[in-house]
């Protein structure tokens, strides 16, 4: 069992070591600095109701963040790719929101080798959507401009624009007018 998860990690680490174009010893001590900046960079930002304070950290994260947004406290956006993470002006994203540019079944070499590969793409959320408490955006989706995403929402596809969605999986619920 425990040569297996050991194949497990190797090949994540090699699969995040490519993404970031790290090689050999030199690449993975450098790839595990900037798992250590990011991770204490994230925590700072977790936890804090300044919400000035939080877009200002996760930008230097890498995350791109618009103009006039608000992050409550307790919002986790990606740890291993927040650069794939774009979010436009007048966002609002509610407390306990996961925002995730990848899935993996990170210890399952069967569906990781199968049909179910680490899967890594870019997050767009467009200007003016908001994120009701406890969403979870996966990785490929855009939330359409001036969109809502309800309460404990999990959106597995895009969203266009000026729509609310509900539920798991989200589901189209209205269209805003304009």
């Amino acid at each position: 069992m425990t040569e297996i998860q050991e194949d497990a990690s190797a090949l994540n680490e090699k699969e995040i070591m490519e993404f970031y174009g790290y090689k050999g010893s030199a690449g993975r001590f450098s790839l595990k600095m900037k798992f250590l900046r990011t991770w204490i960079l994230h925590s700072l930002a977790y936890s804090c109701p300044n919400s000035g304070f939080v877009v200002k950290i996760q930008r230097s994260r890498g995350v791109t963040i618009g103009k006039n947004c608000h992050i409550s406290p307790y919002v986790l956006i990606d740890l291993v790719y927040p650069s794939l993470i774009k979010i436009g002006d007048n966002v609002t994203i509610g407390s306990n929101s996961l925002i995730f540019a990848h899935a993996n079944p990170t210890a399952n070499l069967f569906l990781k080798k199968g049909s179910y590969p680490r899967k890594v793409e870019q997050v767009t959320i467009k200007s003016g959507a908001v994120l009701f408490p406890g969403s979870i955006i996966t990785a490929g989706v855009t939330i359409g401009e001036n969109s809502m995403v309800g309460a404990g929402s999990v959106v597995f596809e895009s969203v266009p624009d000026y729509c609310i969605v509900m539920g798991n999986p989200a589901r189209i619920i209205k269209k805003i007018e304009r």
